[in-house]
């Protein structure tokens, strides 16, 4: 298993797909919502992809925003999801905040999968909310100075 970064439309056009169907197919996320202004190689955000046993499994993407690392779009493809593919998602995007002199990264993360993020040392910063009719938290993480 490895993570990569994306770097040509081909890779970007497997991390959309990946998210039409985790997002869009299976959560019922509007199409409409699920694509933004970061959505492209020269926006400021950076996409990776997860790729498993030769198969791009899951994908996600970070972006500086108010001084820190937000982390969005993290999924994982059904047939993978018990592989530790997430852990590794989120330590390749923690990575790239450390890289870029960030020290604290945040995300909102879907209620189902508070323990998860949990598990990683995120901690709930906000009451519950509603995005894109899914229940989430804003979670945070302060990095260590050491891994930068």
């Amino acid at each position: 298993m490895n993570i990569q970064a994306v770097t040509s439309p081909e890779d970007l056009a497997a991390a959309f797909s990946i998210r039409k169907q985790v997002f869009v197919e299976e959560q019922g996320v509007p199409l409409a919502d699920e694509f933004d202004e970061f959505d492209s190689l020269d926006s400021g955000c950076v996409h990776i992809l997860a790729v498993f046993e030769g198969q791009r499994v899951g994908t996600g993407r970070i972006r500086a925003a108010d001084g820190k690392g937000k982390l969005e779009r993290i999924c994982i493809l059904p047939p993978y999801r018990a592989f530790g593919i997430g852990k590794q998602i989120i330590a390749g995007l923690e990575e790239l905040a450390a890289a870029k002199g960030l020290l604290q990264v945040k995300l909102h993360g879907q209620t189902q999968a508070k323990g998860f993020y949990e598990k990683l040392g995120y901690q709930a910063s906000s009451a519950e909310f509603m995005e894109d009719g899914i229940p989430h938290f804003l979670m945070t993480k302060e990095l260590i100075a050491s891994r930068i």
